[in-house]
């Protein structure tokens, strides 16, 4: 960092190959050079040597044509590493087991990142319907069950800058508006934890717990199909999640 706190002036190659790297992992299937470079504004000349390289490296691959790009495998030793060095992750591992059978549902891991979240860990539901989160997915946290218990550990003035104008609706339930996001953040604030009906995906229910830290950045939630949630189910799960979130601050030291 530099000498007076200031953000250290970036270096044009390595953020075109971040910029590569991430704009690759955040689509399904494969991109090839036109609509990589559409995206990025890269000139093709450059991209294309990056994209060499990273091929050459085994951070990217190609389709059998070798004109469509895609994510390597190397890319998975990078995130598997992250998972198998975080306290948190390691402490919630157990956890999490213990919590998917004592409610029969999907639970999950999620952790802040700017104005996303981003799921570290899960445990599936043994139901036929279920719900199905790979790790590394990462979704707006105004939509998410998890991103809400966290956005409310979080003064209002500090989410109203974090979080986009216009955030994007992910349903036609999805709350958007200012005035409404800051009725969820009054209301989560007080209870102690989070929940969202249909605002993710539709037909879903979820209820989330923020882990206890200083600043609060992980949260754990369990997800639960509509036609399966009971209130009694649902402060049965409230109690579960606020006891688990308790349990994994005291074992995860953060980083």
């Amino acid at each position: 960092m530099a000498a007076d706190g200031a953000r250290p002036e970036s270096v044009k190659s390595a953020d075109r190959t971040i910029d590569v790297l991430e704009t690759l992992a955040d689509t399904d299937g494969r991109l090839t050079l036109s609509e990589l470079q559409r995206r990025l504004d890269v000139p093709k000349s450059s991209l294309h040597g990056i994209l060499r390289t990273l091929q050459a490296r085994n951070w990217v691959e190609t389709d059998e044509r070798g004109t469509a790009y895609g994510i390597g495998l190397r890319a998975l030793r990078a995130g598997a590493s992250y998972l198998d060095r975080d306290s948190v992750v390691q402490a919630a591992g157990s956890v999490l087991a213990r919590l998917r059978r004592q409610l029969d549902e999907t639970v999950h891991l999620a952790r802040l990142d700017g104005a996303d979240v981003v799921y570290l860990a899960s445990r599936e539901s043994p139901h036929h319907l279920r719900v199905l989160s790979r790790i590394g997915r990462r979704l707006p946290a105004h939509a998410t069950a998890l991103g809400k218990a966290l956005l409310a550990g979080m003064p209002w003035e500090q989410v109203d800058d974090l979080l986009p104008l216009k955030p994007a609706a992910l349903t036609e339930l999805t709350v958007t508006d200012r005035d409404g996001l800051r009725d969820e953040w009054e209301r989560n604030r007080v209870q102690g934890w989070a929940g969202e009906d249909g605002q993710n995906t539709p037909g879903l229910v979820c209820f989330a717990v923020a882990i206890p830290a200083r600043p609060a950045l992980d949260a754990i939630s369990c997800s639960i199909p509509k036609t399966r949630l009971t209130e009694e189910h649902r402060v049965e799960v409230v109690e579960a999640l606020i006891a688990a979130a308790e349990e994994i601050a005291t074992l995860g030291v953060r980083r």
